[in-house]
């Protein structure tokens, strides 16, 4: 049976989950104005009224990934474990932007006094740290999304076994991706509750570390 899980939906997590390693400071808060009028209230959406469906299609079974990694027990384990290591680079990066624009906003400072071969030979350090930084970053970045690919691949591996036992349970004869092709379905043609039941069964958790990689190949 081809691969029934797809990395559509990974990579949406992928990305919920390697926000930018760079970690920029937070501009400060800007002082609210004083209120000189009331605010209008925006209007209400009215209530939308519940969907009903229509008779389930023997044999046709949806199944969303991103619902099984967000509530199953090792996804929940892996989003966790990915949120610490993006503080992990974050910390380690923000101590670093600091002393580089601490330095280069002295040498900002200064740089009406110094003559062309100071600031030539005080500048070029600085620019060459700021370039090494970027360069850091960019790496990180791409750890942390090499990381979590590997560990979903994990997790999908332990999935599409599940899957295969599950459209024989359900008698299916088709079984629909319900991240990409469906936007609704009737719940009693939904396996990813049956999936992540099976899942949190055979894989509760998962452990792992930022994966390094080598200089050649994060900068490729």
């Amino acid at each position: 049976m081809h691969r029934l899980t797809t990395c559509a939906a990974a990579a949406a997590l992928i990305f919920a989950i390697a926000a930018s390693a760079s970690a920029a400071p937070a501009p400060a808060p800007k002082k609210a104005p004083a209120a000189t009028a009331p605010v209008a209230t925006q209007a209400t959406a009215p209530a939308l009224p519940p969907i009903t469906h229509g008779p389930t299609i023997p044999g046709v079974c949806v199944y969303r990934d991103d619902q099984a990694i967000r509530t199953s027990l090792v996804g929940k384990a892996f989003l966790a474990r990915m949120q610490q290591l993006r503080a992990q680079v974050a910390a380690e990066l923000q101590a670093e932007q600091t002393t580089l624009q601490t330095d280069i906003s002295a040498f900002q400072a200064k740089r009406s006094t110094l003559t062309p071969d100071q600031l030539s030979a005080q500048g070029a350090p600085l620019q060459q740290r700021a370039q090494a930084f970027d360069a850091k970053a960019g790496q990180r970045q791409r750890e942390l999304e090499a990381t979590a690919q590997e560990q979903l691949a994990q997790i999908h591996q332990r999935i599409d076994g599940i899957l295969r036992t599950i459209y024989q349970q359900h008698g299916c004869s088709i079984l629909l991706n319900g991240d990409q092709s469906v936007i609704v379905a009737k719940p009693e043609m939904d396996v990813s509750a049956s999936a992540v039941q099976q899942l949190d069964a055979v894989m509760p958790t998962i452990s792992f570390d930022r994966k390094v990689l080598p200089a050649q190949a994060a900068q490729q």
